[in-house]
């Protein structure tokens, strides 16, 4: 079994971290191992580079969502914390897909789909999905996705 490039590259930016004694870096980093260490453990794999995206990108989702909550609740500190892990995790996705060629990407996965109405919404996502993953937030993907069905 070896080893993917992404996780290499995210276990060397923890040795890194840990020298450079950066201690929210660290932290998040070692949070992103865990989780890609747990995907090993219960599902017996090496993830792949793709997977790891995905991993790291559920976990951005995650924070989002923290955020939102925290943002109600009036807690700054604890938003500034998130945003923080955030923009950590973000250094290990590909770089962020243009807004012109998403678009490309969307009204060709419809043509390909055939898509006519918000009820094929879900073959849509699943042809755009595997494109997109960690590139470009889903929740915005999703909503131009219904733009255009409805």
């Amino acid at each position: 079994m070896s080893e993917s490039p992404l996780k290499k590259e995210i276990s060397e930016a923890m040795k890194t971290a840990l020298r450079a004694q950066e201690k929210a870096r660290l932290g998040t980093i070692r949070l992103a191992l865990a989780e890609i260490k747990k995907i090993e453990i219960d599902e017996r794999i090496d993830p792949d580079d793709a997977r790891i995206v995905s991993i790291l990108d559920k976990m951005i989702k995650q924070r989002r969502e923290s955020i939102r909550q925290f943002e109600a609740a009036g807690r700054d500190e604890l938003v500034a914390q998130e945003k923080e892990e955030i923009e950590v995790l973000k250094d290990f996705l590909p770089q962020p897909i243009a807004e012109e060629e998403l678009d490309k990407i969307i009204d060709k996965a419809i043509s390909d789909s055939g898509a006519e109405s918000m009820q094929d919404m879900g073959k849509v996502m699943g042809i755009i999905k595997p494109q997109v993953i960690g590139k470009a937030d889903m929740a915005i993907v999703s909503s131009k996705i219904k733009s255009v069905l409805s």
